[in-house]
């Protein structure tokens, strides 16, 4: 492995770790997030010359610590009591197999001083490392709108004095529903992503082995195994392309069990239901087939359910492969805000494709090429309308 490699390894594997490690002793998210791209850079600049290190997550804590030091003990930043090295030493260490750091820094994410509508994107940026355009795409808001958000977020962190740690139990119940969102965040802007669709897989199995009994954190958990079931080491191809023999029987059986364990509580909701999709849709492994007439139906009880963008665009495309394209476009022209949401434009020009009205799917198929830069979802675009 090379040292670049090395260092991409590092982040891929404890991006949210470190910066939760840096931040525990100054509360300040931005801060660590700087001192950690700061540490990447040194690595990149130092491993070439004297070989990659024993515990590399170690190396760029070390240096990662120095440079926070460095900035509060600059004349810019100094406060009436500076913090010493020791004080930032005071963290577990990132190769710890069980990450109460990250966990804690999912927790602070969602405290209730952070505004509620931008608390998913903080985790999926901070804990995760998504660039913040990847998540401005994702939620269909202007890239620079979302930055200025996050911005805001951690500035409330530092100056609230958001302590970092995993809240008692009895205070989980509010923080949980938006840890489980940039959970399944994750697990949707990282399906051209094989490292961040592992990273979905691992926190979801891990709040499944913490909250045992809360039917949703299965269904989350269901859900990422069995849609990361397929294709796991390339970019995802159309459901309809991908050869069932290639998938991870360990995942799709290990997502089966997790959904059954939920549906056994008897409160289905929103991501029991995403589970439910995927198990219709891996089933083509065993038996050949979808049944598209249950896909839909379960489409429509999500829409009921959670009526995200997401769910409706993709209820719409289930809706037309049982009745026509028409029935799929009707469904589409009632969706709201999507002027922003690239999978609509997407969805929409094929279905006119299908429909015969080939204008228009070239108009559909611009505004969805504008909206993203992946090349092979530029490529699919360029087909379709070809």
């Amino acid at each position: 492995m090379t040292p670049a490699e090395a260092v991409a390894a590092a982040a891929r594997r404890s991006y949210g770790r470190l910066v939760a490690a840096l931040a525990a002793p100054t509360r300040d998210l931005a801060l660590a997030e700087d001192a950690l791209s700061f540490a990447f850079q040194r690595a990149l600049e130092t491993w070439p010359r004297t070989g990659v290190p024993e515990q590399p997550e170690g190396w760029l804590l070390t240096v990662g610590r120095r440079r926070t030091l460095d900035v509060l003990r600059s004349a810019a930043t100094r406060t009436a009591a500076p913090l010493e090295e020791a004080d930032l030493a005071r963290t577990e260490d990132p190769s710890d197999p069980f990450p109460d750091r990250l966990l804690a820094l999912l927790f602070v994410c969602a405290h209730p001083a952070i505004d509620a509508g931008v608390r998913t994107p903080l985790m999926l940026q901070t804990v995760l490392g998504v660039e913040a355009k990847a998540i401005a795409a994702a939620f269909a808001v202007p890239a620079p709108a979302m930055a200025q958000r996050l911005v805001r977020a951690k500035r409330r962190i530092r100056d609230a004095g958001i302590r970092f740690e995993v809240p008692d139990r009895d205070r989980w119940a509010d923080r949980l529903p938006p840890v489980l969102e940039a959970v399944y965040g994750a697990y949707a802007i990282g399906r051209a992503a094989s490292d961040l669709r592992g990273e979905a897989v691992h926190l979801a199995a891990l709040l499944a082995d913490l909250v045992p009994d809360e039917p949703e954190v299965l269904g989350l958990a269901a859900l990422v195994h069995l849609a990361a079931a397929r294709e796991p080491d390339r970019a995802p191809l159309p459901l309809d392309e991908q050869d069932p023999a290639t998938w991870d029987r360990a995942l799709l059986d290990r997502g089966e069990v997790l959904l059954q364990r939920a549906a056994a509580f008897g409160r289905p909701g929103r991501f029991q239901l995403e589970a439910a999709i995927q198990s219709a849709h891996d089933a083509r492994a065993v038996t050949g087939i979808v049944d598209r007439e249950a896909v839909r139906r379960l489409y429509a009880a999500l829409v009921r359910t959670a009526p995200t963008l997401g769910a409706q665009v993709a209820h719409a495309v289930a809706a037309a492969r049982v009745d026509g394209p028409d029935a799929g476009l009707a469904l589409l022209d009632v969706v709201e805000g999507a002027e922003r949401f690239q999978p609509f434009w997407a969805a929409r020009a094929a279905l006119l494709v299908d429909a015969g009205r080939t204008g228009e799917a070239r108009a559909a198929a611009e505004r969805a090429a504008a909206l993203t830069d992946e090349p092979a979802a530029l490529a699919r675009l360029a087909a379709l309308v070809r």
